[in-house]
């Protein structure tokens, strides 16, 4: 039977920012996330924008990323840690000048890295928001709202409902400050449900939020076509499940993308192979930093 595939993407990181350190490990998760994943999504969906090839997807910006990357002194450091990153990738050029495949590969990262850079301070102002702002207006992407710190709400409600009622809210209205609109649809933090929530969204004027699949399996009453179509909750707002086949593909060593051989395992790189001195003095005091 003729359907539709919803691709929904969520973005989050935990909030991480130490101004009293020249150096801190955590604030790498924010730049290697940008690197590897938010900046090479947003060139894709420009690509597609500027050839004419229509697309359409969904995604969530939490707010603790949104305040992330609009933090001046982390898009700085960022832009400092794009300027070793194009160092090192130079050096590591130089070292293997005689060896053919590790040279393509260190230029190729010098190229890769210099783009970044250059798209992120020359044509996003240092703004990485502003892209997915410009997507948003096109109509090619949307983006919705999560809570306000991540927090697992069914945890939390059970401690009061006054602050789950907070995390709806203000997730909104940040996501209003940011965005300048009103989302239709909320990510739950972790996809995790506890009956009730359904009136919070209510109440934030939100049509839709995302959940994990037995938060619908294990419904009352059974959904008739199991977590293949959304279900209307009671207070209105209506609950897409996340199909596990699909987050499989993503996440398992087994299954998925990752367990092939040709998957880089991005937990690896030079800095086990190679002396300190040659990764650099900025490497050294970042190792020496606090975890």
């Amino acid at each position: 039977m003729p359907g539709s595939l919803a691709l929904i993407l969520h973005a989050h990181l935990p909030f991480v920012r130490h101004p009293e350190h020249a150096h801190f490990v955590e604030e790498e998760w924010l730049f290697e996330a940008i690197n590897e994943t938010y900046v090479p999504l947003l060139q894709m969906m420009q690509r597609l924008t500027n050839d004419g090839v229509p697309f359409k997807l969904t995604m969530s910006i939490s707010p603790t990323l949104c305040a992330m990357v609009q933090d001046q002194l982390l898009r700085e450091r960022y832009v400092g840690h794009l300027d070793l990153l194009i160092d090192l990738a130079a050096r590591e050029g130089k070292r293997n000048r005689k060896h053919p495949q590790l040279f393509d590969l260190a230029q190729f990262y010098i190229s890769l890295f210099s783009e970044t850079r250059r798209q992120f301070v020359d044509e996003w102002n240092c703004d990485l928001l502003s892209g997915f702002r410009e997507l948003r207006q096109t109509g090619a992407l949307e983006i919705i709202a999560s809570a306000a710190t991540h927090a697992l709400l069914p945890i939390i409600k059970q401690q009061s409902a006054r602050a789950v009622r907070a995390q709806v809210l203000i997730g909104r209205d940040i996501y209003a400050e940011v965005f300048g609109g009103k989302p239709d649809g909320f990510w739950l933090p972790e996809c995790g449900y506890a009956p009730g929530l359904e009136s919070n969204l209510q109440e934030a004027n939100l049509r839709w939020f995302v959940v994990d699949a037995h938060g619908l399996l294990f419904g009352t009453p059974r959904p008739c076509r199991s977590i293949y179509t959304p279900c209307y909750t009671p207070a209105g707002p209506a609950a897409f499940a996340r199909d596990p086949n699909a987050s499989r593909k993503v996440w398992s060593a087994h299954e998925g993308y990752p367990g092939d051989p040709v998957y880089r395992e991005f937990y690896r790189d030079i800095g086990f192979d190679l002396p300190m001195e040659h990764l650099g003095s900025s490497r050294a005091e970042s190792e020496n930093s606090p975890a």
